[in-house]
């Protein structure tokens, strides 16, 4: 494990865990079979980050444009998501972990709404790390949402504050992105969690995510911890 700061590291990680098919297309596998190794990969990495003491970290589980994938991939998701979250609960009680979605819940299958109802209560009193999981996100749509709340809440458009769009987001405590990692060599965000990454640093990987392990997310933190951030003033 590389020296890492601990007084530097970053409170909220983001994540883009790009790259499973084309990991299984590399090896002849099929493309769920990349989403089942990325599974592996997603609870190595939480469990790294939880160990850290960072905060909160987020993954881009499923997008509101991922619902354009063929049937057969889009099933196979749902079911890795029904067979898996509740089934982790050991997993979070182990390391603390506090499960929380990110998305908008009411276009997901029942049986996924009622897990993730489950594991936000079983998990909710656990002290380590918050992690956000963004399943039927995205980062348009949660603006959306929030503008149409507030519309329907009946406020005087001149009195409309950031704070008050952040207020009706779907985790309003959830702080802005310290920083971004994307794998799998693509170098944009893709909807991901817009306003909460307008300051946050970015790092793209090469890596796919499947190949992406603990030892990399200590790298890229490394990174983060050397960078000097401005939030748009002088120093």
């Amino acid at each position: 494990m590389v020296d890492i700061s601990r007084d530097m590291l970053p409170v909220h990680v983001g994540i883009i865990m790009d790259g499973n098919g084309r990991w299984a297309k590399q090896r002849g596998l099929l493309r769920t079979n990349g989403h089942e190794e990325g599974l592996k990969r997603a609870k190595e990495i939480a469990k790294a980050a939880a160990s850290l003491g960072i905060k909160y970290v987020t993954l881009y589980v499923f997008s509101t444009e991922n619902w354009k994938r063929t049937q057969q991939e889009v099933g196979f998701l749902m079911n890795l998501i029904h067979t898996h979250l509740v089934k982790e609960f050991q997993f979070y009680k182990d390391n603390q972990i506090r499960v929380r979605l990110l998305g908008d819940r009411s276009d997901l299958p029942s049986t996924i709404q009622k897990d993730i109802a489950e594991v936000e209560k079983d998990t909710e009193s656990f002290t380590g790390l918050t992690l956000c999981l963004a399943i039927n996100y995205g980062g348009r749509d949660e603006i959306v949402r929030s503008v149409k709340k507030i519309i329907d809440s009946k406020r005087e458009s001149a009195s409309i504050s950031e704070k008050d769009i952040s207020d009706n987001f779907d985790i309003p405590e959830l702080p802005d992105v310290d920083l971004l990692i994307r794998t799998g060599g693509e170098q944009r965000l893709s909807n991901f969690m817009l306003w909460h990454a307008a300051y946050a640093e970015l790092i793209f990987s090469d890596t796919l995510w499947p190949d992406y392990h603990e030892d990399e997310l200590y790298k890229d933190i490394q990174i983060f911890t050397k960078r000097t951030r401005r939030f748009g003033a002088v120093l």
